[in-house]
């Protein structure tokens, strides 16, 4: 499902926002359901479900006395709980003066410390959760390639191409295919030649027959805020030619893209039967490392893709929930690590990102399809659940901080002092908020 298509009807900025509110609505619905939801199972009585902030426009009140609304202002929402502050669920200890016991119970101060741990903490875990079915979805839907290099599809090129679905590849240039694993390695060595000798299996036969390089350059994807997306190529794209030079295989334009260290460079374009050249600028950028660490290159923000695509083979559902669960773990990783380098300064500050550059990013994602659209979904809710688990007051780590405290002295802070963290942890808040917007605008 080509979700672009979307962005003729609404305008790209129309369509950058509404995707961008969907998304972000599916996130913190997951977020503050998982704080309703077992809140509730903890005996916890909510007053107010909100998605959104400021002036409710439907409301709508349950047999259980929950008032669920949609707000005015679709950048987050809410969980109120009966005896919270306010919207932030700021604790008022003083909420349960003068209520019965069994009455206090039913309100976030007055239920016990393991009830409010698990109420709080439910959010981003939900998050987590959500991320992993997600994940795991889209791996049951996609299945994993076969251990052989069968096509399942050949992709639109302007070079001849004797390859066809169903051929089963066995040697490139001469040489065997080696197994999957090394297949990335055995590409990059072959000769980065216009055509090249493919033995394939068809038919039960074995023939030779002849191709470009299996790895061209084929737009696979698009990064936001990069040069290629500021140029509006498009997914399934073909570079032919930069500055003039004719590129038969990806590594040639990375290395092009490398050496001009900046320069304005002109690139000659393939889509749908007709060409154009597109002028874009490099940009520096700052990318996940084989050490772990980061490296600083020279990018226009393109994947690379293959001549074909590979047959798959159906995935199990626990073998796919793993592939969840590895997906999750790997945005929490490649998250922490990317901002303790920006903190050790290894890394700069322009990967923030703010909702400015968020919206961005869904845009892009959006504009290359359903698939590209849900996992960027899934990955902005490990991203939102994580942060939220950062020990800063008005967030949820903040308030799981405040009973962790309580868990050890044995009673909770004093209200004057969880005023003063949860203003601090506020403009805290702000400050991070404020960086990322910068980095929207100021980076390139």
């Amino acid at each position: 499902m080509d979700l672009s298509n979307l962005s003729a009807v609404f305008g790209n900025s129309a369509f950058t926002v509404v995707v961008f509110i969907i998304a972000l609505s599916i996130i913190v619905t997951v977020h503050e359901y998982g704080h309703y939801i077992v809140g509730k199972w903890c005996g916890i009585k909510a007053d107010v479900f909100s998605l959104g902030f400021g002036k409710p426009l439907v409301q709508r009140t349950a047999k259980d006395g929950t008032v669920w609304q949609i707000a005015a202002i679709p950048l987050g929402g809410y969980v109120k709980f009966a005896g919270d502050a306010n919207a932030a669920s700021a604790p008022d200890a003083h909420a349960v003066d003068g209520m019965a016991p069994d009455e206090a119970r039913h309100t976030m101060p007055g239920a016990p410390l393991w009830a409010r741990t698990l109420t709080v903490a439910a959010g981003p875990v939900f998050n987590f959760i959500f991320s992993a079915l997600v994940f795991a979805g889209l791996s049951l839907s996609t299945g994993q390639v076969k251990d052989t290099l069968e096509i399942a599809q050949v992709k639109p090129v302007p070079f001849e191409v004797g390859l066809q679905s169903g051929d089963t590849i066995v040697a490139i240039g001469g040489v065997a295919v080696p197994e999957l694993s090394q297949m990335g390695t055995f590409i990059e060595t072959l000769p980065r030649t216009a055509q090249m000798d493919y033995t394939v299996e068809r038919g039960g036969a074995q023939v030779v027959v002849t191709g470009p390089h299996p790895f061209p350059v084929i737009v696979g994807g698009i990064t936001p805020k990069s040069a290629a997306r500021d140029a509006r190529l498009d997914v399934g794209d073909v570079i032919t030619t930069i500055d003039g030079v004719t590129l038969n295989s990806f590594y040639e334009l990375r290395d092009a893209v490398a050496a001009a260290e900046g320069r304005e460079m002109t690139l000659t374009v393939w889509r749908d039967g007709e060409t154009f050249d597109s002028t874009m600028t490099a940009r520096r950028r700052d990318i996940p490392a084989d050490d772990g660490g980061f490296e600083t290159r020279w990018l226009i923000g393109i994947y690379g893709s293959t001549l074909y695509t590979q047959a798959t083979d159906p995935v199990g559902i626990g073998e796919a929930l793993v592939h969840g669960v590895e997906g999750v773990w790997s945005v929490i990783t490649g998250s922490l690590s990317g901002l303790y380098n920006m903190v050790e300064r290894n890394i700069s500050a322009c990967n923030l990102t703010g909702a400015v550059g968020m919206a961005g990013a869904v845009s892009t994602m959006a504009s290359q399809g359903i698939d590209s659209y849900i996992s960027v979904i899934a990955f902005l809710s490990t991203a939102i659940g994580l942060i939220n688990l950062f020990p800063i007051p008005v967030l949820d780590g903040g308030h799981l901080v405040f009973y962790a405290y309580e868990a050890v002295r044995g009673k909770p802070l004093p209200d004057r002092a969880v005023g003063i963290m949860m203003g601090l942890g506020l403009v805290v808040v702000l400050f991070f908020m404020s960086m990322g917007l910068a980095a929207d605008f100021l980076c390139k």
